[in-house]
């Protein structure tokens, strides 16, 4: 069976965010159709022999960044971003990734820990499948990634 790889696209500033990531993971890695050790999460790749915020920095994380969703089979993309201070937007570098991945034809699979927050329909158009609060551990653990079934989301859609 192939096992793919996947890019997780998510804020990580946060000890709330980088919980969310926890999960995910988790449940990616319970996947037989995901290769465990293949999810590339950008946080663990932040070019610290750079200086965090130089020129040679933003240039080096964009150009890896850019390079593993184009090499990803599929694209995991956590839209939860600063729900605990109120803002319920996505992170704008998830939303870039989510749009790099979909203009290279590489699905896009959302997650949504906040089902009651409203969506944007160029969010919801680009994904292959959605899941949402209580259903995101089992329905990763248990989705199809060689198959890529449609499961559109009944959030809020502005």
């Amino acid at each position: 069976m192939y096992k793919n790889r996947v890019y997780l696209a998510s804020p990580f500033f946060s000890d709330e965010q980088k919980s969310r990531i926890a999960t995910v993971v988790e449940a990616l890695r319970k996947n037989d159709t995901i290769d465990a050790e293949g999810i590339f999460i950008p946080q663990e790749h932040q070019e610290e022999s750079l200086e965090f915020g130089s020129f040679e920095w933003q240039d080096s994380v964009f150009a890896s960044d850019m390079r593993q969703v184009k090499r990803a089979d599929v694209v995991v993309a956590i839209l939860d971003y600063k729900y605990e201070e109120g803002n319920q937007e996505p992170d704008a570098g998830t939303i870039f990734e989510i749009g790099a991945a979909w203009a290279w034809n590489i699905p896009v699979i959302m997650v949504q820990f906040h089902p009651e927050n409203e969506l944007n329909l160029m969010l919801v158009r680009s994904l292959t499948a959605m899941y949402t609060g209580d259903k995101i551990s089992d329905g990763l653990q248990t989705y199809d990634f060689n198959n890529l079934p449609t499961k559109y989301t009944d959030m809020k859609i502005f």
